[in-house]
């Protein structure tokens, strides 16, 4: 009898468990209420429109604002053993938080930076060192894992499992970064391999180069990450891209293409060098001025906000890649009715807030 009690205890409770605990594959109804999470984040530029509220979430912190303006919100479910949510606030409208997305010349995906005199923050996103991400929301993911880690720390000390990371614009760019980075840590034994991590992102624009993709995608393979996209929205196209021949594998014939033309009979391998440099030389002086402007130029600014940070090594890239997985809405007639694609209109942003966002998933 004994026995069979306990059977039947330890059956309902895996069964709860099972019902609980976070599943790969992307979820409409998740995705959904991490729209509405991010509408609430306050005081960004969508403030004013009335977002609905999550069924099943409730707010239990905010940060302060930290590094180039960022902030985070921590929900938590109303329904006992669900999620943990980390969600990141998009660029609030002012000039500091547009500057972190300016600030646009890329990092490598490991290393240290250094936000003050005493502060140093190592981080790795990726294993290939020949990935890199975008400086100014690296910036913004090292002051924001500074608060938030100790609150994971508490939450798994409490029993909870499953973290749900999201954010919606500049939060989404974010939120792919905090991702890797706890990804990282799990994988180096620095962060509890059993929590359960899973990520959507908004309207996000592209975090990092090919090598960071490739990366992000083998570890939240399974689907165990998302940016939901509207086809309409410009900033998932952002940031500008530029691909010269230092951004192949090792092994290519772009990357070897010198040697290979100086092995060719004159005159044929001058023709050869003339058309390569042609080809060659604009995108490697667009990348040269993208990290001198984007760069060093954006750099002077940050110093007026973070006086003591010490500006970065860069890497020699500029190929932003489109990254993860993909959720594609579409937008039909009635969509469009009510928020026209005119190229004419003041509002650019008519196409990517999370109200927008709203609409079409709950047509998805």
């Amino acid at each position: 009898m004994k026995s069979t009690l306990f059977l039947v205890v330890l059956l309902t409770g895996w069964a709860l468990s099972a019902q609980t605990a976070l599943k790969p594959g992307f979820d409409k109804s998740e995705s959904l209420e991490m729209l509405k999470i991010a509408g609430l984040s306050a005081d960004t530029p969508w403030t004013k429109i009335k977002t609905p509220v999550p069924e099943h979430y409730r707010l239990t912190y905010r940060s302060a604002e930290v590094g180039l303006k960022n902030r985070w919100d921590q929900w938590e479910s109303t329904r006992q053993g669900d999620a943990v949510v980390v969600s990141i606030r998009g660029t609030a409208p002012n000039t500091t938080s547009w500057l972190a997305n300016v600030y646009a010349a890329m990092s490598p995906a490991e290393g240290v930076l250094q936000l003050d005199a005493q502060l140093r923050f190592p981080y790795k996103l990726a294993d290939n060192p020949a990935a890199a991400v975008h400086t100014g929301w690296l910036i913004g993911m090292a002051y924001l894992a500074r608060d938030i880690m100790p609150r994971l720390h508490e939450q798994y000390a409490n029993g909870k499992r499953d973290l749900i990371v999201t954010g919606h614009s500049q939060g989404g760019a974010i939120a792919y970064l905090f991702t890797a980075y706890l990804k990282n840590l799990q994988q180096d034994g620095e962060f509890p391999p059993d929590w359960r991590i899973k990520t959507y992102c908004g309207a996000a624009p592209k975090p990092g180069n090919l090598y960071f993709a490739y990366d992000y995608e083998q570890k939240t393979a399974g689907g165990w990450a998302f940016n939901v996209l509207n086809p309409l929205d410009w900033v998932p196209e952002v940031p500008l891209t530029v691909q010269t021949t230092s951004d192949f594998n090792t092994v290519s014939p772009l990357t070897n293409a010198e040697a290979a033309i100086r092995k060719q009979r004159f005159p044929k391998n001058v023709a050869l060098k003339h058309v390569y440099k042609k080809l060659r030389n604009p995108a490697h002086k667009a990348n040269k001025n993208y990290q001198k402007y984007f760069g060093k130029k954006a750099n002077q600014f940050v110093k007026k906000t973070l006086p003591e940070f010490e500006e970065p090594q860069y890497f020699n890239s500029n190929h932003y890649c489109r990254t993860g997985q993909f959720i594609v809405l579409k937008p039909d007639a009635d969509y469009l009715k009510k928020y026209p694609n005119d190229p004419k209109s003041e509002n650019v942003f008519i196409h990517h807030l999370p109200e927008q966002y709203i609409v079409l998933m709950n047509k998805y």
